[in-house]
């Protein structure tokens, strides 16, 4: 066992966390996520895609197989979860124990961007959607969904399904996106997105007006919010330095560094331990924080 910060902030690392199930390997982990009863959900690219485990590590079941090909981003607010499937291009909900709910997109109808593949730059900005990385639920009830592969867009739904609007065009610039990768939202309803390639966090009000954005990090593949009101980002390795685990205050003040492994998606549960799910390394390293 390792560790890892300091202060407040210091951390035990226990790698390859959660063991797979039996005869079972773990594939490449996409996400992470804790659900409001510390249950701890794995989203893995292969058959089943969900994993859930107690957060001790006790391996409590699966779920998913058949229903989504290309499994990304993964998000759980009250008792649903909402998936993306990137290839597939939709975005689905479903209940903790995998029954389908809602289905956003055509699978395999990809909007018109002009993009092909890396660097995932789109040469223009369309409609829902084209290879979509994360859906969440707002506390207004409306659906967001970051569409960042081959797009650049955040899109706006109501509860049951209805496009309401979409914001974002390919750039650098304020309101601009270069990859789309993640969305979170803080108890004021503000969004914070994962502008990964641009390296920073773009923050918006619910209507998608700009307001501000945080950088000084690696591309941040995921963002999560924990119940002490800080935000936990999966940051890419970048300019030499190794993969982080950062830990932000609401005002973007960084709190802790911790060095990890490629991280891909990261989860918290109420108990503040953080747990980075692992695409290259395939499996979750836990950081137990130290009380």
């Amino acid at each position: 066992m390792t560790q890892a910060g300091s202060g407040e902030y210091t951390y035990d690392v226990i790698r390859d966390f959660f063991k797979p199930p039996p005869g079972q390997t773990i594939g490449v982990v996409s996400r992470v996520v804790a659900d409001a009863n510390d249950r701890i959900y794995v989203f893995q690219r292969k058959d089943p895609p969900v994993l859930v485990y107690e957060r001790d590590g006790t391996f409590m079941g699966a779920w998913g197989t058949g229903e989504i090909a290309d499994p990304h981003g993964l998000k759980i607010a009250g008792d649903r979860v909402y998936a993306t499937d990137r290839t597939g291009s939709v975005a689905k909900s479903f209940t903790l124990d995998g029954k389908p709910l809602l289905e956003l997109g055509q699978r395999g109808v990809y909007s018109d961007t002009g993009c092909t593949g890396a660097p995932w730059l789109a040469e223009r900005a369309a409609g829902p959607f084209n290879h979509p990385t994360e859906m969440n639920l707002h506390p207004n009830g409306d659906i967001y969904v970051t569409d960042g592969y081959r797009n650049a867009r955040v899109h706006r739904f109501s509860a049951n399904g209805t496009l309401k609007t979409s914001w974002g065009a390919p750039g650098k610039g304020p309101g601009e996106f270069h990859l789309p990768h993640s969305i979170v939202f803080d108890d004021a309803g503000l969004l914070y997105v994962a502008d990964r390639s641009n390296r920073r966090i773009q923050i918006f009000t619910p209507d998608g007006e700009y307001l501000d954005q945080w950088t000084g990090m690696g591309g941040p593949n995921d963002i999560a919010r924990g119940n002490d009101g800080n935000f936990y980002i999966a940051e890419q390795e970048a300019d030499g330095n190794p993969a982080y685990v950062c830990v932000r205050d609401l005002k973007g003040n960084v709190l802790a560094k911790l060095e990890s492994r490629h991280v891909h998606g990261i989860g918290v549960d109420s108990h503040g331990d953080i747990y980075a799910g692992l695409t290259v390394n395939r499996g979750v390293d836990k950081f137990v924080r130290r009380r």
